[in-house]
Formats: C-alpha cells, structure tokens, sequence
C-alpha cells in the first residue's frame, strides 16, 4: 500500500488551507508540509498496525501484520494452525503441609539433565522434581504447564532506510 498519495492529499489540503493568507503564508505551509511527512507517514503506520491488531482479534486462525518495504506499507495475513486443548493440569501441590525428606538416586546422566531442565525453567532441581511427580501421579503429565502464547499488541517488521 502506497502511503504517498494520503500523505499529497494532506500537502494539498494544508496548501489550500493557507492559500487566502498569500505567499507568506502559502511558502510556510509548504515548508511546513515538507517537514511534517515523516511524521504523517509514521503515524499512518501507527494507524495500519492497530487495524491490523484489531482484524487479528477478530480473525480466528489468522494474523495479520504490517510489514515495511522502502516507502510501501504491506498488509500480510498468516495462517495460524488451530489451538489444541491445553494439557490437563496437575493439581496444587498442598505447601501448607507436612514436608518428608527422600533420597533419590539417579544416574548421572539424568541427574545432570534434571538440573539443567530445572535451571532452563529458572525452578530449583527440587520444585522440578516435585512437580514432575505431582504430575505423574495426578494425570500422567510429567513436564512443566507449556508457556502462554502470547500475541504482542503493536509489532512492525521490516527494514527501515532514512
């Protein structure tokens, strides 16, 4: 989408709008139109992106962005594939109550990826063990609850040139 005949219908609407003041003032309004585009143009952008956030709400399987190419401002729709049922959550683990203590044995090899899927998941060794068997005795889920997607409200890609 081409944004420089919006940007000339605001030149030209800011021209005739100081025509009736003479030269003085049409000179100034041109001078000030020249200075004003960049600006025009961003927020234009600015305007693209929210319609574009605001269609995506409305979409159920697509998002839609604006992506700039030199002076063009580009809508593309992506599919997004369906969302799947979460996975069942494994209940609270009750911290109010009684704590035991037991020694585990692991191989090393397990050890050492335990640790670093716990400090991958910024969780002590323990709370990752806890929950992993909270999970297999409640459900069969061993793994952490997978991250939130998460949909940014104003994103634009693309490259800029001055």
């Amino acid at each position: 989408m081409d944004l420089t005949p919006y940007l000339d219908t605001l030149r030209r609407d800011l021209a005739a709008t100081a025509a009736p003041g003479g030269p003085e003032i049409t000179r100034a309004a041109d001078l000030l139109a020249g200075s004003l585009e960049p600006a025009a143009r961003l927020c234009l952008l600015d305007a693209l992106s929210d319609a574009a956030d605001e269609i995506t709400t409305q979409l159920s399987g697509a998002d839609v962005e604006v992506r700039l190419r030199g002076r063009q401002a580009e809508f593309v729709v992506t599919e997004t594939p369906p969302a799947t049922a979460p996975a069942p959550q494994p209940p609270p683990v009750d911290s109010t109550g009684d704590v035991s203590r037991i020694t585990l044995r692991l191989p090393d090899a397990l050890k050492d990826a335990v640790e670093r899927t716990a400090a991958t998941e910024g969780v002590s060794v323990n709370a990752w063990l806890v929950r992993a068997v909270t999970g297999a005795v409640h459900g069969g889920q061993t793994g952490p609850p997978p991250p939130p997607t998460r949909r940014s409200g104003r994103r634009i890609t693309g490259f800029a040139q001055a």
